[in-house]
């Protein structure tokens, strides 16, 4: 009997220590460091990686081109287990000091499982990219760590100034903020918390799993890409009914591009959308910001402590 009670107390205790977890963040970069390129989704080709080598090189880094980079297997970089093992070994070594995956598209998922995380958790590092790369970055927030959600090798072509320089802030550990015009539909207000998130279709992918992020006292961020609008409803929904939207502090909507509609219309965009299945909570939202699917793709550093305040004039987003 008196173990048991033992055992009850240690759990007890354990709730809330587990709750108030400090996230972790891997070094920031410095010249001379070593930056991996890899695809752990669709494809890229080895010839269109040129600009992301010549960018980081400008930025004072050396860079390895893994494994998975140029190879095939219909729409993906080769297999699940080239993909994974390319992504292993970049984690695995301590000369890299970031790793940039090449492209989203679909695939991450398939790979998580096959990765061991051991050495990574020694060493941390940051991962970059977005889209399909929020598997990862999910995955890692879970662990503890913090990632930057940011352009990839295959946008930078069409990056906006904005957009690069801020991933380069981001990877060097310089200060990081934003100030941006008011939306007619933001809802005014301040708050603090933890940034989480990414694309909206890979956060309802992942809930219910081992990847699935803490929405309680977070702020979230969410943009998507060639949805239909019932499907950003439906999304939308199921958020709210795991009890995602209840518990945040604040949300930032970025962008929702190429949104697609039935030949009957859902009839609402969808920032109507997320404004009505949102309209019950009492916390404030950015809508339009500049990060997603789009040129001006800012980086933002998920798991780090971000203060939003929303005003009538402009909102910003203060990281810590």
């Amino acid at each position: 009997m008196k173990k048991a009670f033992f055992i009850f107390i240690l759990c007890l205790i354990s709730i809330p220590f587990q709750a108030q977890m400090t996230m972790i963040t891997p070094a920031y970069l410095q010249k001379g460091d070593t930056v991996a390129l890899v695809a752990t989704a669709r494809k890229h080709i080895v010839k269109s990686m040129q600009p992301a080598i010549d960018l980081l090189e400008n930025w004072g880094l050396h860079v390895v081109i893994g494994k998975s980079i140029g190879l095939e297997e219909n729409q993906l970089a080769g297999s699940d287990e080239q993909r994974a093992a390319d992504l292993q070994e970049q984690l695995d070594n301590p000369n890299i000091k970031a790793i940039w995956c090449a492209r989203g598209g679909y695939g991450t998922i398939r790979v998580i499982d096959l990765i061991d995380f051991t050495q990574f958790k020694k060493q941390p590092k940051w991962l970059v990219g977005f889209s399909d790369v929020t598997v990862l970055h999910n995955h890692l927030n879970t662990m503890g760590f913090k990632s930057v959600h940011g352009i990839m090798p295959i946008s930078l072509a069409k990056a906006s100034p904005e957009a690069i320089e801020s991933l380069h802030l981001s990877l060097f550990g310089n200060p990081l903020q934003y100030a941006i015009d008011p939306h007619p539909m933001n809802r005014l207000g301040k708050a603090s918390g933890e940034l989480v998130g990414g694309n909206l279709s890979i956060l309802y992918s992942l809930l219910g799993s081992q990847s699935a992020i803490d929405c309680k006292d977070k702020i979230l961020y969410i943009e998507d890409l060639d949805e239909y609008l019932y499907h950003i409803d439906r999304m939308m929904m199921n958020l709210k009914r795991n009890g995602c939207l209840e518990s945040l502090k604040g949300i930032i909507v970025g962008s929702m591009t190429d949104m697609k509609d039935n030949d009957i219309p859902w009839g609402k965009n969808a920032l109507e959308i997320i404004q009505d299945v949102t309209k019950k909570y009492n916390i404030p939202i950015i809508f339009n910001f500049p990060a997603g699917h789009i040129a001006d793709n800012r980086a933002l550093i998920l798991g780090n402590t971000v203060t939003i305040e929303v005003t009538e004039n402009c909102s910003t987003v203060v990281f810590e």
